[in-house]
């Protein structure tokens, strides 16, 4: 075997080989795979066959389970051997136990993981935190991988995904003093796409683009927190969190971080097209805002009124329904509707003149007619201008 082996455990299990991937191996033995990396992880050493036995058939019946560990081993080797000649050697028969053969040919992800988080701890220049951390960010792309039969395999995984955290943490700290905010926003991005949930990233994330001067995205990202926290977990945001939006609001107490903080809020509310829907107390309140200006300007707008008839509610719904996307199809984004009763919808149309008003009218009309024209459903439409000359 001299050609170069990759085994990647991380977000997935696969081997590559000579510009091969071979990703099915979990399908051919999924408890022989769980072996394999409970070996790799050992790093060399003897892991006994009473451990191999309790961490892979506890709960399971079987006879003679030394013979079933023996046969998986075989069965392990032969898959392995089958992807490159001899690579099933790498499992070491020892007394009592199996190891896995660490060779020069042979790359692990998890095991360069390992080894780079453990480079982290120690002391070491600034310049080598930053390359180690890259390449622990290039090489962690998911959570070790685990097929569920290994009974501490879940405590592994918790074990290297908060330790690769607490590294970038770390690496974040040392940007924090070079006040290197857009590396920081970049180191935190990438973390987030691993854990979503980690309160501490997202708020290095959002001090960073604060440090930007990207305060409106800072609050954004605080609303998108609070959304997928309480959809994740079913919770409200953590004591952290909340402590961290007060220190936000605190600096936000500049003029320019609220007046960009408003007007991203603005900004996100309709990017929409057609008319504003809105319920009636909004559609009253838009009205008497229209009124000052038409009274201030002397200009002139125009409220139609559309109602349904039918003897059927069932068909006086559907037909609501129906001219709901009409009217969402055919007026202009200017134009401010709402659903009055249960039978009818109510309009301001800003800036047309009467004939306009009834063209508009009229179409909405003939929509719905050829849409509905079985004559079930009555329709009666009216327009009248607001202000100005009447």
């Amino acid at each position: 075997m001299t050609e170069k082996i990759k085994i990647h455990m991380m977000g997935g299990f696969y081997l590559e080989s000579e510009g091969h991937m071979y990703d099915n191996l979990v399908s051919k033995t999924r408890r022989g795979v769980s072996l394999l990396q409970l070996l790799i992880l050992e790093r060399g050493k003897t892991v006994s066959s009473r451990r191999l036995i309790r961490e892979l058939w506890t709960g399971s019946r079987s006879e003679n389970p030394e013979n079933a560990l023996k046969t998986m081993v075989c069965r392990v080797r032969a898959m392995l051997n089958g992807i490159s000649e001899k690579l099933g050697d790498c499992i070491h028969s020892e007394q009592g136990g199996y190891r896995w053969e660490i060779t020069d040919h042979i790359s692990v992800d998890a095991l360069e993981i390992i080894s780079i988080i453990e480079r982290l701890k120690t002391d070491i220049p600034a310049r080598t935190q930053a390359k180690l951390t890259k390449e622990l960010q290039c090489l962690y792309v998911g959570d070790l991988f685990q097929t569920g039969d290994i009974n501490n395999g879940v405590s592994q995984v918790n074990l290297l995904h908060r330790e690769y955290i607490e590294a970038v943490l770390k690496y974040v700290e040392l940007l924090k003093k070079n006040e290197e905010y857009n590396e920081i926003y970049k180191v935190c991005r990438k973390a987030l796409l691993i854990d979503n949930l980690d309160d501490q990233l997202h708020i290095e994330l959002m001090q960073a683009m604060v440090n930007l001067n990207r305060a409106s995205e800072a609050m954004a990202e605080y609303s998108k927190v609070v959304k997928t926290q309480r959809m994740a977990l079913d919770a409200e945001i953590s004591d952290e969190m909340a402590a961290y939006y007060s220190r936000l609001a605190e600096e936000g107490k500049t003029l320019k971080f609220n007046l960009d903080v408003i007007r991203n809020e603005l900004g996100q509310q309709d990017k929409g097209r057609g008319p504003f829907f809105c319920d009636y107390r909004a559609f009253k309140m838009i009205y008497n805002i229209q009124m000052r200006n038409i009274e201030r300007l002397g200009s002139t707008m125009f409220l139609g009124v559309i109602m349904l008839a039918s003897e059927s509610n069932v068909s006086r719904e559907s037909g609501m329904a129906g001219m709901q996307e009409i009217l969402r199809s055919n007026l202009r984004k200017g134009d401010i509707v709402t659903r009055f009763s249960d039978n009818i919808y109510a309009m301001l149309l800003p800036t047309v003149n009467y004939s306009t008003g009834s063209k508009v009218m009229d179409r909405i009309k003939d929509l719905f007619q050829t849409e509905y024209p079985a004559g079930n459903i009555a329709l009666h439409t009216r327009i009248s201008p607001l202000g100005g000359d009447r």
